[in-house]
């Protein structure tokens, strides 16, 4: 799934149905997920992050309204996203939290104010806060013990991260041993990895030379250097790392905020020395002011300036709320803005079939990054006005020639905020957005919403297999890092390999050792192009050490034993790999889970997709709902698929999904049902651990429930379960029955 910008209006939450709220739920939660390892995995966000809060706001305003609809996959409370391949599990002892966001003084003026409400009753009370920029990095923790650093790990999902040590090891800023004296006998130093402006642009012009990828901002490169298999390779990036909180700790480092951050200092720890403590509103925003000013000439990325209460015992007493911290808050930066112009407009054709437009620009500098495209979402908003009439940007359409103002949102995701009508040439036309695929020429159509009955913000291409370009965008997404994870088998190859006719679906990457020369030729006329665009650029011949036809046999070599690798993938990567319509990594999971095999999987969704009413076939599954139901409907129902799983199976043979279950547990075999607020842990916590003791987890109360465990604001499933006379438990009943199980 790749959620994109819809323009339609969204509901207040207070107006929502019960139903309208399980299905906004469900929606929140795939977006969410998606948007979660784009930024945190594969380190290419694709939206802003007040756009990315503004969901999980949502998320939990409906969540709070209706708390019997939390989903198992509920994103509220999550921090991050599952784990990289690749690298062993480390278990937060303190787990690693997101901060609550600003983007006003007023929002500002609110945090002290809530500050000052929580402690009003203490006597000569007299409350400090700390002010520092907001690194814009890849956050990791260090643990010490007596001074010896033993392990480094990154933020992960807020529980369990990577273990990334050797490569931690290779930053200049991370002491093996801690200098001074003082510090605990073990402590968990946390901070933020970073790369600055000068070693990001050295990397630009070294992989440039040599033919490699472009690199797009400091800060994804930072945390995909801080990932890499080699530690040498993360050693040649040059990074540098700010120390400014800590974890576990046998000792607090100091009384305060402030002063623990110059105990760091101390022991050998680079802190930012922009860092000051203050009382008042106007002192933090002053300082937030002259950071903002500074930023430009910091020579490294910031996005913001974090404020906390400085005394740590008033940090204890102010404590925490899904997931966040109570006593901090991240006051964001606005986005920078520059003017340019719009030179034409491009689609792209994904692999569901949906036209992108894309605005080619000339080029221009914003935020220390050169911005020549940008996404136009769909035809809705560049006429600048959506599906319901409501005006995009005042009502201003989007033209070729146009003078435009755009922004990096989050400093990240270059978007269109205002067009100058002013300056808009005579002669420019509205943009005619196409109603034929500009790559097969297949009809594309706005699809309707049967529930709703609006139409689609989006135009799909109707041209599914017999288009190229969603052939294309499928095979890219079937070997990416969340799906199979065929290591070398890139956007760069899959293009190559498609173009020069050896894959056309996905069973043909399973069989491409069968087509070595041909593989080997289309490498290696690669190969001498971008030798010939080499030269072009220097003006100097290359020599070689190697010939072009050794290096394009040992790079096979290594892509046919990655593929060869992933014969036996996990079920819930294979599932999602095959690209079906709404259905995430988080919804693949659900999907093995439930079904175990892939035989199973397909056969369920065959008879669903066969019969009047799905509801009678599919069963009901806590997390999923009609949208997902429609998606699995729609792809078991095509014939033209049954073909390309048939002969992906020949060569693919899924692992089965299995649930450790202990064997001793005494709610083994039993459907559970928790509802109401869990006030020890999340539900999605809650979930993980009935399954993981072999109980099943259900969305709602029947007469096969065994088991309901029901916590404060429990509804209608209480309701329920009482009149069916099924046994109700609290949750520290609960803990206490599982107790010697888990």
């Amino acid at each position: 799934m790749t959620p994109k910008p819809d323009n339609t209006p969204e509901k207040p939450v207070e107006t929502l149905t019960e139903a309208e709220a399980a299905a906004e739920l469900e929606r929140l939660a795939n977006e969410i997920a998606f948007h979660d390892e784009r930024y945190h995995t594969e380190d290419a966000p694709v939206i802003s992050d007040a756009e990315y809060d503004a969901l999980r706001r949502r998320n939990l305003a409906i969540e709070q309204r209706y708390p019997d609809l939390k989903r198992a996959d509920s994103p509220t409370g999550s921090v991050g996203a599952p784990l990289a391949e690749g690298f062993a599990k480390v278990r937060h002892a303190v787990p690693m939290l997101s901060l609550a966001k600003a983007y006003t003084d007023q929002d500002v003026v609110d945090f002290l104010e809530r500050a000052k409400r929580f402690f009003e009753r203490d006597k000569d009370f007299d409350i400090a806060f700390t002010a520092e920029p907001k690194i814009d990095g890849l956050s990791a923790s260090l643990r010490y013990e007596n001074g010896v650093f033993v392990q480094g790990a990154t933020r992960g999902d807020g529980t369990v991260g990577e273990d990334i040590t050797a490569n931690l090891r290779t930053i200049a800023d991370i002491p093996h041993r801690l200098k001074g004296s003082g510090w605990p006998e073990v402590i968990e130093i946390r901070g933020e990895v970073y790369m600055t402006y000068v070693e990001f642009e050295a990397l630009k012009e070294r992989s440039t030379a040599a033919g490699g990828q472009d690199y797009v901002n400091p800060r994804n490169t930072a945390a995909g250097s801080l990932r890499q298999k080699d530690p040498a390779v993360t050693a040649s990036r040059n990074l540098k790392f700010f120390a400014y909180a800590w974890g576990y700790t046998t000792a607090d480092p100091a009384p305060t905020q402030y002063e623990a951050v110059w105990k760091f200092a101390e022991w050998g720890f680079q802190v930012n020395p922009l860092m000051v403590r203050a009382k008042s509103v106007d002192e933090l925003i002053a300082q937030y002011r002259l950071i903002e000013e500074k930023r430009s000439s910091l020579g490294y990325d910031i996005d913001g300036v974090v404020y906390k209460v400085d005394q740590l015992e008033l940090q204890r007493r102010w404590g925490f709320v899904t997931g966040e911290p109570r006593w901090a808050i991240a006051h964001k930066f606005p986005a920078e803005q520059a003017t340019t112009t719009v030179i034409r407009i491009d689609i792209q054709v994904g692999r569901t079939g949906t036209l992108a437009p894309v605005a080619r620009l000339a080029p221009v500098t914003v935020g220390g990054v050169v911005v020549e495209n940008v996404t136009l979402h769909n035809e809705d908003y560049i006429k600048g006005f959506d599906s319901n009439g409501q005006p995009i940007r005042e009502g201003r359409d989007i033209r070729v020639g146009d003078t435009v103002v755009i922004q990096r949102a989050g400093d990240v995701i270059p978007q269109i905020v205002d067009v100058v009508i002013d300056k808009r040439p005579q002669d420019a036309m509205p943009y005619d957005f196409p109603h034929v695929c500009p790559v097969c020429g297949s009809p594309a159509t706005r699809e309707v919403n049967e529930k709703t009955g609006k139409e689609d913000s989006r135009r799909r291409c109707t041209g599914e297999l017999i288009c190229s370009a969603q052939a294309v965008e499928r095979l890219r997404h079937f070997v990416s890092r969340g799906a199979m994870d065929i290591e070398g088998m890139g956007a760069e190859n899959i293009d190559l390999f498609f173009n020069a006719g050896l894959i056309d679906t996905a069973d043909d990457i399973f069989t491409l050792k069968d087509k070595r020369v041909e593989a080997q030729e289309a490498l290696a006329k690669r190969r001498e192009e971008q030798a010939r665009q080499r030269e072009a650029v220097s003006g100097k011949e290359r020599k070689n050490v190697r010939s072009v036809d050794q290096r394009n046999f040992e790079g096979l070599d290594k892509l046919f034993a990655a593929i060869d690798a992933r014969r036996k993938p996990e079920l819930d990567r294979f599932i999602f790999a095959l690209g079906i319509r709404h259905v995430g990594d988080t919804t693949a999971a659900l999907l093995a889970r439930t079904f175990s095999t892939i035989e199973e999987f397909i056969r369920v969704g065959k008879e669903t997709a066969a019969a009047e009413d799905p509801h009678t076939v599919f069963p009901s599954i806590n997390g999923i709902g009609d949208t997902v139901i429609g998606a699995l409907i729609d792809f078991f129902g095509n014939e033209r698929n049954d073909k390309v799983l048939d002969d992906l199976l020949e060569h693919v043979h899924p692992k089965p999904y299995v649930v450790n279950v202990s064997a001793d547990s005494e709610v083994a075999g039993k459907t559970v049902v928790f509802t109401g607020s869990l006030e020890k842990m999340t539900r999605s916590e809650a979930k993980a651990m009935a399954e993981r003791l072999g109980a099943k987890v259900a969305g709602s109360v029947s007469a096969k429930t065994d088991l309901v465990v029901a916590g404060p604001g429990a509804g209608s499933k209480l309701k329920t379960a009482t009149e069916l006379g099924i046994e109700v438990i609290d949750e520290d009943a609960w803990l206490e029955r599982v107790r010697g199980s888990v």
